[in-house]
């Protein structure tokens, strides 16, 4: 498996994958700046809910070493500023707030040791996000097992494997587990526009591993359930509401539309760390938009819409609570009603 983000052996730069170049090349980059992470976070050279968090780890610790200051609150000014600055890259996925502000609260209880000490703080911090991904990650594929059997259909969005997270992915996770212990499961994975994450990703990854693999249109879901070849759905998430609202690539909610009409299970996965219980419904999570060019022109040799045309490019939508089946972290499937399940 590609290691999709790493901290240097030298501990003063982020190593990732840039995922916007699969998958036709394997290229890694260093981090070493706040604007470095920055730009990789926004443009999606590292992107998944789960990976962005552990980039912004190991990026705010970088960063940190870099930081020239007297006393610690000239040191802790310029850490928060930071801080904020990487955490406006992209606004829905919670992890990454969730990431940075666990780093926070490690450097502000350093308040009174020496720059070396607090230095260590950091790190050991954004090892164990990462560490604890990784286990997560496992703890997710095995519950995702439950739900499926030998033989079934899948259908994914987006992407949810290992270069979106840690190991085995989440949504992709039980899927790549259940192929090594023999398991015979069928893949559908959507394109997933504009940046065709399913396409260039997921069917990248899926059949690296030698999992049975189709890649569909994000318009031909339909047909795939209404044949008879899809048993269930599983996705990620970067957001999870109190109320079980997910937030998670656009098109999910349309997938999950099909699905109840058509009878089908829909299975939301991720790490508890992308609960939001301060967050009531769906409607309280931000959406970020994106650039038009993203769908006028990009992966095109010349654009293919008007020059001037307007465009909508909501990077996410939200998914209704009522038409998931069930939210699976790595602390076990949650079922309706998920007001209840997700707060115990």
């Amino acid at each position: 498996m590609i290691k999709n983000v790493e901290l240097s052996a030298d501990g003063r730069a982020v190593i990732i994958v840039d995922q916007g170049l699969l998958p036709n090349s394997v290229e890694y980059i260093e981090l070493r700046t706040a604007e470095e992470v920055y730009d990789a976070i926004y443009h999606l050279k590292v992107r998944g809910a789960p990976a962005i968090g552990i980039c912004a780890g190991y990026g705010i610790y970088c960063s940190a070493r870099a930081i020239e200051a007297e006393t610690f609150a000239e040191f802790y000014a310029k850490f928060r500023e930071q801080k904020e600055y990487i955490n406006s890259a992209r606004p829905t996925a919670v992890n990454l707030s969730w990431a940075l502000n666990r780093m926070d609260n490690v450097a502000a209880a350093c308040a009174d040791k020496p720059r070396g000490q607090l230095l260590a703080a950091l790190e050991r911090e954004c090892r164990a996000i990462h560490q604890e991904d990784i286990t997560m990650c496992e703890a997710i594929s095995e519950n995702g097992l439950t739900v499926i059997k030998d033989g079934d259909g899948i259908l994914t969005h987006c992407n949810a494997g290992p270069l979106a997270t840690s190991r085995y992915g989440t949504a992709l996770g039980p899927l790549l587990l259940g192929h090594e212990r023999g398991m015979k499961l069928k893949v559908f994975a959507d394109e997933t526009r504009p940046l065709l994450q399913g396409a260039r990703l997921t069917a990248y990854e899926l059949d690296s591993a030698g999992v049975d693999v189709t890649l569909i249109c994000d318009n031909m879901a339909s047909i795939v359930m209404k044949n008879g070849w899809v048993q269930a759905c599983f996705v990620g998430c970067d957001r999870v509401a109190a109320n079980g609202d997910t937030a998670n690539k656009i098109g999910t909610s349309g997938v999950a539309i099909l699905a109840k009409h058509y009878g089908i299970p829909f299975y939301v996965l991720g790490p508890s760390s992308t609960i939001d219980l301060e967050c009531a419904t769906g409607a309280d999570i931000p959406i970020e938009l994106r650039e038009p060019s993203e769908i006028r022109e990009k992966f095109y040799l010349r654009p293919m819409a008007p020059k001037g045309v307007k465009c909508y490019n909501p990077a996410f939508d939200v998914t209704d609570h009522s038409l998931i089946s069930a939210i699976i972290t790595e602390r076990g499937v949650l079922r309706p009603p998920f007001a209840e399940s997700l707060a115990r």
